[in-house]
């Protein structure tokens, strides 16, 4: 068998040179250049699936002549995670998760894969664990595992081998970054072993159909180990995320190319493993028995299902030069800017005031539905006046004081209405007409300084 033929490869720019260098001569990066097979092994394409790219023959077509196909999908029985996929899994496509250690990753695909060993062949693939340790896990989540097939290995030939005589409909590898190939020198998990590993992966996910979670490890920054290449070679890619001292787990898509991205799933972690939580918005929103100040209900919106979550602001006199901004899951520095603009356009300062902002829950609220409730909730605590309970809040607010319309307003008051609300505070362009949503008094502010003097 011909060695295989070894090159340098750029991780800044993607080049690549014949020999070593510390400093790559295309981008000027240092310490840039990582190992990589320049020529890899080709395998025998199904022609079942044959339109990926890079699988079968290729040739020029019109895209007109290109009929376009329907994607069938397979439920995985798990409706929240059947929700971030997109609608179930398809055949050949790569999801990588990742998350925080101990988060349930490996927990959540091996209840998958049992639930769809039922009436398809599965086969889970563990590097970091032993075959015992996966069974323990089994056996204390109450699994039917009669059917799951199970390997314990960490190289790449020899896992592709026994895929070809399995043939898996499901395959999980467990994780990607403790798989290496012989083809490259490096140490399992290093820049080169990952790529080359999940290309090969990929490849034969394309070429056999077969559906592939790859589980993938993240860094203290949260974002996911190895090369930023991982990300675009597979076709989903789903972020578990949650506090393990928490009982709640979400799953949110980052990536899909077959639905919608920035869905969310949510799961609670139980002795019996991870349960589908059908109605977040009933366990992330959390009802007072009396008003307090500093408490205002949102309505956000991740994907298309909007959600009740509780935004909670403390206000205090500072004692400290520069007073302090903390966020917890939000954006702190769109915070500084909205009490910016809170002072600006509704004169009201906190330069001597120590602002806290919480989202009660652990829920991450990126969309900028947040800005309005926000500044309510600190206005609230500052002035010790509450907001009644059953008001709900939400829109955009811009640098110059105006109220800015949100995406899915309608939705957004239904699902308000759905949980008991009656009066609802949102932009103008927001306002739906009268009687759109019955028992629903809707005030629509255009200006900041409108919903100021609202309470």
């Amino acid at each position: 068998m011909a060695k295989p033929k070894i090159a340098y490869s750029c991780t800044e720019c993607g080049s690549q040179q014949p020999k070593w260098a510390g400093q790559c001569p295309d981008c000027n990066a240092w310490n840039s250049m990582v190992e990589v097979v320049a020529v890899a092994p080709v395998a025998k394409a199904n022609p079942r699936f044959s339109g990926y790219a890079g699988v079968g023959k290729t040739e020029v077509q019109s895209l007109a002549d290109v009929t376009p196909g329907d994607v069938q999908r397979t439920p995985t029985t798990q409706v929240e995670l059947d929700r971030v996929l997109g609608g179930g899994l398809v055949p050949g496509s790569v999801v990588l998760i990742g998350g925080d250690p101990g988060v349930g990753k490996s927990t959540l695909l091996l209840q998958t894969v049992a639930l769809l060993s039922e009436q398809l062949n599965t086969l889970y693939v563990t590097g970091e664990e032993s075959l015992e340790q996966v069974s323990m896990r089994a056996h204390r989540l109450n699994l039917s595992a009669d059917k799951v097939r199970l390997l314990t290995e960490t190289n790449i030939e020899a896992i592709l081998n026994h895929a070809q005589k399995e043939q898996p409909q499901v395959m999980v590898i467990d994780s990607i970054q403790t798989i290496y190939t012989d083809l490259s020198q490096s140490a399992p998990g290093s820049v080169a072993q990952v790529r080359e590993s999940a290309a090969q992966l990929v490849r034969y996910a394309k070429k056999s159909g077969s559906a592939l979670f790859l589980v993938g490890h993240v860094t203290k920054e949260g974002t996911l180990a190895g090369p930023r290449v991982l990300e675009h070679m597979v076709d989903t890619v789903l972020y578990f995320e949650g506090d393990t001292s928490s009982q709640f787990r979400m799953v949110r898509a980052i990536k899909n190319r077959f639905g919608a991205v920035n869905e969310l799933g949510v799961f609670a972690m139980t002795e019996t493993g991870l349960k589908e939580v059908s109605n977040p918005s009933a366990i992330f929103l959390s009802r007072h028995q009396e008003q307090v100040p500093g408490s205002v209900i949102m309505v956000t919106r991740e994907g298309s299902r909007p959600m009740l979550v509780e935004v909670q602001a403390l206000v205090t006199e500072s004692h400290l030069g520069n007073p302090r901004r903390v966020t917890v899951g939000l954006d702190q520095n769109r915070l500084a800017m909205l009490l910016a603009v809170l002072q600006s356009h509704g004169g009201i300062a906190t330069h001597d005031q120590d602002v806290f902002i919480n989202v009660v829950g652990g829920v991450r609220v990126t969309e900028t539905a947040v800005d309005l409730p926000l500044l309510l909730a600190g206005l609230s605590s500052l002035r010790n006046r509450t907001i009644p309970k059953d008001t709900i809040v939400f829109g955009e607010v811009g640098l110059a004081g105006e109220i800015r319309p949100v995406q899915g307003g309608l939705d957004r008051l239904k699902e308000a209405a759905k949980h008991g609300f009656k009066r609802a505070v949102v932009p103008k362009a927001n306002a739906p007409k009268r009687g759109a949503v019955e028992g629903m008094e809707v005030i629509a502010v255009e200006r900041l300084v409108d919903a100021v003097d609202v309470f």
